[in-house]
């Protein structure tokens, strides 16, 4: 999907969401209607597990129409972005609640306590806290802690924060054969660094869409690799802070 179609697919999201806030219930089915390749994408990651598949994406619409209805447009965050965990959320509980997939007595204890330590930390701070916070604090890993989280606590527990270290970018991530799920990785992307900089967006695409080296980026585009280097530190420090 071209730059210019994610931005004009971000625009008609926009419009639609604003119209849907303002009561226009038949926006809910355009926003479906417009998103539905998100919805089957995430969908076919959870093929052969005993679910089939058209009703894994019925599960899916589900996590979209919940997405729909809590977006908060001031948070300034892209839907696609926000509405990819909701939609895991719900195949996940769906393929728990059907005994598909089993979680130990340890996960579930430990996300008891993650979740437990979460709301005092938000009372104490004002503030979520990031996932290696939660996970020092109950002395575990951050990999333990968002194992914990995904496959035991509740489906909303921490999906509002939207795509933040609870639900780490990797993990949903395809294999290589997976197209559908390459396709739904790049409109997540490209929606959550839509607004970066021009130069950013050009590093991002030469590094991780074309495969280009800090090297060939910098020559590409007449910078120096540490220039490059730097530029990319950059990026990451912004994704952190802005999908926490």
């Amino acid at each position: 999907m071209s730059e210019q179609k994610t931005v004009g697919l971000h625009e008609e999201n926009l419009r639609y969401l604003k119209m849907f806030s303002d009561g226009d219930e038949s926006a809910a089915d355009r926003l479906m209607e417009l998103n539905m390749g998100l919805v089957t994408g995430l969908a076919y990651r959870f093929r052969g597990r005993g679910t089939d598949y058209e009703d894994l994406v019925q599960i899916g619409c589900i996590g979209m129409l919940k997405a729909i209805r809590s977006f908060d447009m001031s948070r300034g965050c892209a839907f696609s972005t926000y509405a990819v965990p909701l939609i895991i959320g719900e195949i996940r509980k769906h393929l728990r609640d059907d005994g598909l997939m089993k979680v130990s007595r340890s996960q579930k204890r430990l996300s008891a306590q993650l979740l437990h330590e979460r709301e005092r930390y938000i009372r104490e701070n004002g503030r979520e806290p990031h996932i290696e916070e939660l996970a020092e604090i109950c002395s575990v890993t951050a990999e333990e802690a968002a194992a914990a989280l995904e496959s035991s606590a509740p489906v909303h527990s921490f999906s509002e924060v939207i795509a933040g270290e609870d639900m780490p970018l990797e993990s949903i991530i395809p294999s290589q054969d997976d197209t559908l799920g390459k396709t739904v990785e790049y409109v997540a992307l490209s929606e959550a660094i839509r607004t970066f900089p021009p130069i950013w967006r050009k590093i991002i695409t030469l590094r991780y869409f074309k495969d280009y080296s800090q090297q060939q980026t910098a020559d590409a585009l007449g910078l120096s690799q540490v220039k490059v280097s730097r530029e990319e530190k950059k990026i990451f420090e912004k994704l952190r802070r802005e999908l926490a």
